[in-house]
């Protein structure tokens, strides 16, 4: 993936920017009461829908804020709210699906698309938007894409973020190291040393257990984690990545996991730990919240020092296929995604806005969201975007198997090539359920 030079120079002006995002979508709040069998009718025409998501406070009340909007435009379409965390969603989803009474809307993510449509039960919204009830139109740097399987449209995105680096501003500087767009991951570990041997604190919290951050390694070798069915890359391949990830726990480069643990719910970052974190973008804002230094978005390491292997990720809105209000529901995602109100009341909670109107419509006023937007505007500018890697069936189950693996091997109770046999194996299971 080749950058422009005026795009490179653009960067190198502006390496460094300044944390934001969304409020973290983990804070638990109680489920409201699930109505029984998908969306309902009253003698006078009205009908209700369930729209169901995760996330904190802050999304609940913007999204309770953006329903009401939508009833006022659509009087005869009422809609029961829903809300979790994530762990708890996708555990009651799961139960509702396999008894055939999930929400009629709800919040959906990539690695899920394969495994619930598989299932039959995400709705083909192409057929909704060739009745003319949602417009697939609009939608910026080709996130639109990242809903689609098999030529349909099961998801449809509110929001993207793409991989980024948090790093502690302060720890940087006094360091003396920097930044920049194109750096090399020797060039990375470099500049973690110089920071390790002047403030006597680690340089990253752990990034080696993060699934989407080894896509990204992957793709700047021409490969990537998933394939539409499959792993792509091999046991030998993922011995080499935990090895050299435990190579720097014992050096004493990455974090104490012992440490890393005792500090949750605190980021280890925000805790002092380390001076660096990989995340998703819109998620930076909790180190701001939690810590007491200053926070940056960085840019990706490189293999080769041009290609990142960053994509736009997202978090989307699907429909149930077993809906009995197809057309509602495929109004009420049209509204979601499109109406400028939804967007300025949503802001970037949910990522940068998806499509034109409605990131024209909300203009970020602090800080932490202008470093959002300005982070993905560098990297869409720097040419480096690729599209989004497959994620077929048991994605999900893999994800959460990768994160535990990795972590038992930075605790050093599981050895490398141990650990990448025992991820593929669980690997062919998920992708055999």
């Amino acid at each position: 993936m080749q950058q422009g030079r005026g795009a490179e120079r653009r960067t190198g002006r502006r390496m460094v920017l300044k944390a934001a995002g969304a409020s973290l979508a983990v804070a638990g709040l109680g489920a409201t009461a699930t109505a029984c069998g998908g969306g309902s009718g009253s003698g006078d025409g009205t009908v209700t829908i369930r729209y169901a998501w995760w996330g904190g406070e802050p999304r609940t009340i913007a999204i309770r804020k953006t329903i009401e909007l939508f009833e006022k435009k659509y009087p005869k379409i009422k809609v029961k709210p829903e809300f979790t965390d994530y762990e708890a969603f996708w555990e009651k989803f799961q139960t509702q699906a396999s008894g055939g009474n999930p929400p009629d809307v709800f919040q959906n993510a990539v690695g899920f698309l394969r495994k619930y449509d598989k299932r039959g039960v995400l709705l083909d919204l192409k057929t909704q938007a060739d009745a003319g009830h949602l417009s697939l139109d609009n939608f910026r740097n080709g996130v639109l894409a990242n809903g689609q399987v098999d030529g349909k449209q099961i998801a449809v995105p509110v929001g993207a973020n793409t991989m980024a680096l948090v790093i502690d501003l302060k720890a940087f500087e006094k360091a003396g190291v920097e930044a920049k767009f194109g750096w090399t991951w020797d060039e990375y570990f470099d500049a973690l040393q110089k920071i390790q041997d002047k403030l006597k604190i680690a340089g990253d919290t752990g990034y080696f257990s993060i699934m989407y951050l080894y896509d990204l390694y992957l793709r700047q070798n021409g490969k990537a984690f998933f394939t539409d069915t499959d792993l792509g890359f091999t046991e030998d391949d993922l011995t080499e990545w935990w090895a050299d990830g435990y190579k720097r726990v014992r050096s004493g480069l990455v974090a104490d996991p012992k440490k890393v643990e005792q500090a949750k719910p605190k980021s280890a970052l925000s805790a002092g730990l380390a001076a660096s974190e990989f995340t998703w973008d819109n998620f930076s804002i909790r180190y701001e919240g939690e810590g007491e230094s200053d926070y940056g978005l960085a840019p990706i390491p490189t293999t080769d020092g041009k290609g990142t292997g960053q994509y736009l990720g997202s978090l989307m809105l699907s429909g149930f296929s077993g809906t009995k209000h197809p057309k509602e529901v495929a109004q009420f995602i049209d509204f979601m995604v499109h109406d400028p109100e939804v967007g300025k009341i949503m802001g970037y909670d949910r990522g940068i806005l998806a499509t034109t109107e409605q990131y024209e419509a909300f203009k970020p006023t602090d800080a932490n969201n202008k470093g959002v937007a300005a982070y993905e505007e560098e990297v869409a500018e720097a040419g480096v975007l690729g599209k989004i890697t497959p994620h077929p069936s048991g994605a999900d189950v893999i994800e959460a198997a990768f994160l535990r693996i990795g972590g038992e091997v930075a605790q050093g109770k599981t050895k490398p090539a141990d650990a990448a046999k025992a991820l593929f194996s669980e690997a062919k299971a998920a992708f055999a359920g």
